[in-house]
């Protein structure tokens, strides 16, 4: 009998064919697979019990580290330090389920939507007249070449320009004339084109957003008065990505011009991306807004994946006119320090770790200490997504 007639058997041939069950020439693989003939001698079932405890056992096991993961996580929700605090995903659904079930609780930023008192016509608001001057600054230049490049040290210019710790020091005190590095070094990309440069010169509101990487496509604003599609002028940052992927998927029209929109969007496109990472090239538009815009004397940011849904002139009158405010930005909802956001970064694999690490040990030297609860500290972590100015009046040179 070969080794394939012992492994397949037909019926009934247990009973039929009795052998001896001693290894043989014949069949090598006896002592391996056992021969069907052994009749009801079967010594699997005696080993078959044993593994009834082993598989409860495992069971139990995984049961306990599911709920050690569990406790972490609860904990981690709620832990103060900036590493376990950045580790909680307060998005997942597990900590929605746990909210929900009253297990962990919120922060108070989180707990509801704070009712906002807008007004409600915004044909009734009155808009402040003239432009405030800035009281100390009156003449500002920017610094446009980059000097290591020009003298052959660099083999291209940086976007920011090679500024050096005495000339940082220097720019944080205000004086009446002032030259700083503010981005935009020639020959270093983000550059609009002409019809471009010609539109924003009369925008004089403006409200901007940005798409870049070609992560999405322009969400339509809502409930814009009549007198808000007047007076605004709705710009959406592209790059060059982004503009191809948006003119694949949605309706682009074209005026005489050569401008480019998609419904009250505005589409602007920055050519020649100066940085590899996205993420690094969508923060010129939201924070280099003034330098893209001059004449804007007020602005509102929203980031690309949002939708506004409240005429901009009624956000305008709520968080700067009303209390007579410059600047109004956000809470960040899940962190409370810029600590935190660096480990989420770290974490999230948004930047390069030794970067980041150095990044904070700047801000570290600078007196930039952890966020601690009951005390307001200059390194809070504030939410850029949505962001509301006025641009003061000051000479550029």
């Amino acid at each position: 009998m070969g080794i394939y007639e012992d492994l397949f058997v037909k019926k009934g041939s247990r009973t039929q064919n009795p052998v001896n069950h001693t290894l043989s020439a014949t069949n090598p693989l006896a002592w391996i697979y056992p021969s069907p003939a052994l009749g009801r001698y079967r010594p699997l079932h005696s080993i078959r019990p044993l593994f009834r405890p082993t598989r409860l056992c495992s069971r139990i096991l995984w049961m306990l580290l599911t709920l050690i993961a569990l406790l972490f996580h609860v904990w981690s929700c709620q832990s103060s330090v900036s590493f376990f605090s950045a580790i909680c995903n307060k998005d997942s659904k597990v900590f929605t389920i746990l909210n929900n079930t009253g297990i962990v609780s919120e922060p108070l930023n989180l707990q509801h939507r704070c009712p906002i008192p807008l007004s409600k016509d915004p044909d009734k608001i009155v808009i402040p007249k003239g432009r405030t001057p800035d009281d100390i600054v009156k003449d500002l230049s920017y610094v446009m070449e980059d000097e290591l490049w020009n003298n052959g040290s660099q083999r291209s210019p940086l976007f920011g320009g090679h500024q050096n710790w005495s000339q940082r020091e220097e720019s944080f005190k205000l004086k009446s004339t002032m030259k700083v590095h503010c981005g935009f070094i020639h020959n270093n990309g983000a550059e609009m084109a002409p019809s471009d440069i010609k539109y924003v010169k009369k925008c004089r509101f403006v409200v901007t957003s940005g798409i870049f990487d070609g992560y999405d496509i322009p969400q339509q604003p809502s409930n814009i008065s009549l007198r808000s599609k007047k007076l605004f002028c709705f710009l959406m940052v592209v790059d060059e990505i982004s503009l191809t992927f948006i003119m694949q998927n949605v309706t682009v029209k074209e005026d005489g011009h050569g401008g480019k929109w998609v419904g009250i969007w505005r589409l602007v496109l920055l050519k020649y991306s100066p940085y590899d990472e996205p993420r690094r090239n969508g923060k010129i538009p939201k924070i280099l807004l003034h330098r893209l815009f001059p004449q804007a004397q007020y602005s509102i940011w929203i980031d690309g994946k949002m939708e506004l849904i409240v005429d901009p002139l009624l956000i305008l009158e709520r968080y700067l006119w009303r209390g007579k405010y410059t600047f109004a930005i956000a809470q960040h909802k899940h962190h409370h320090s810029i600590y935190e956001e660096a480990d989420a970064n770290k974490r999230r694999k948004r930047y390069a770790r030794p970067l980041i690490d150095l990044h904070m040990k700047i801000y570290g030297y600078e007196g930039m200490e952890s966020w601690k609860p009951g005390g307001k500290t200059i390194s809070e972590k504030r939410s850029t997504a949505f962001c509301v100015g006025m641009h003061p009046r000051i000479r550029r040179g």
